[in-house]
């Protein structure tokens, strides 16, 4: 007894602090699979572990595995420079249920010394079977000031034209510059596809890009409490222009908002689509599955 009264006492805070860099439990699963239709898995490996404590040995197979335990069947790799969009081509050469996409993230752009060596990169990458977009490429407002904006400019609009060369869905990092992201669309001609990730915009926004045909995807943010604006788009947005995403490890969904994101976790973003826009679970199910396969082809 008095060996076990003089352990230090875990504090509430302490508690947090430690369950913060932990995955959360995984959830109930889906009545049908789905995608997620933005992931970065080598950030997730690197800075968060492998998802539901799988094999060390394959990281990748194990969050693959994990997350179609519960009804994601398929993932999107995201790429964001030259470096991660090589290592998700290559991915998803090995891994049947991982396609990928490759660009020059906006924040990216304005850092290199050479854009155009870059972009020409990129789109020799473009061309690989399992590259099935050009993204995440767009503009962003809140990680880069004035100085950066031409060169974020110039990038959006020369992956817009590798989109539309290899016929690939473009998928648009916009974050603060909805009205420029529109502008620059408009004046290029948007490709056949054009999916808006992690989707932030209000419900006038929401009207604009789904006027156009563009495709909204969801992120967890969409389950916070201060998302009423956000939710009030999705609710506008016909049923077969959603996709979901994780955006992972970013952006986790609630109850578990502020530890480490993954594709397993995207059945309580779908949820809470579904409750947000009267859907039936199912339904929504499976017009998010019919939907990625459109936008990204047959994995």
């Amino acid at each position: 007894m008095l060996s076990l009264m003089s352990e230090p006492t875990e504090t509430r805070r302490e508690r947090a602090a430690r369950r913060a860099g932990e995955f959360p439990p995984a959830p109930e699963p889906l009545p049908r699979p789905v995608l997620d239709s933005h992931t970065h898995l080598d950030i997730t490996v690197s800075e968060a572990g492998v998802p539901g404590g799988g094999s060390t040995d394959d990281p990748i197979g194990s969050a693959v595995a994990v997350a179609a335990e519960v009804g994601v069947d398929r993932l999107v790799q995201v790429g964001v420079d030259v470096a991660s969009s090589v290592w998700g081509a290559d991915v998803a050469e090995r891994h049947p249920a991982v396609l990928a996409t490759v660009a020059l993230h906006p924040n990216e752009a304005p850092r290199l010394a050479d854009l155009d060596e870059a972009l020409r990169e990129i789109e020799s990458l473009a061309a690989r079977e399992r590259v099935r977009g050009i993204g995440e490429t767009g503009m962003d407002f809140f990680r880069t000031g004035d100085e950066g904006r031409a060169a974020q400019e110039e990038s959006f609009r020369a992956h817009i034209a590798i989109a539309k060369r290899h016929g690939k869905a473009l998928v648009v990092h916009d974050r603060d510059a909805h009205a420029d992201v529109l502008r620059i669309l408009d004046d290029e001609g948007a490709p056949d596809t054009v999916v808006l990730h992690c989707f932030s915009g209000d419900a006038d926004f929401a009207r604009e890009c789904v006027r156009r045909g563009f495709l909204l995807s969801f992120a967890g943010t969409v389950t916070f409490g201060s998302a009423g604006a956000l939710r009030e788009a999705a609710a506008l947005t016909p049923v077969d222009q959603i996709l979901v995403e994780t955006d992972a490890p970013y952006l986790t969904p609630m109850p578990h908002r502020g530890r480490p994101n993954a594709s397993y976790l995207i059945p309580l973003t779908v949820r809470s689509l579904a409750a947000t826009t009267g859907t039936d679970l199912d339904e929504l199910c499976t017009a998010i599955s019919a939907t990625g396969d459109r936008v990204f082809g047959p994995w």
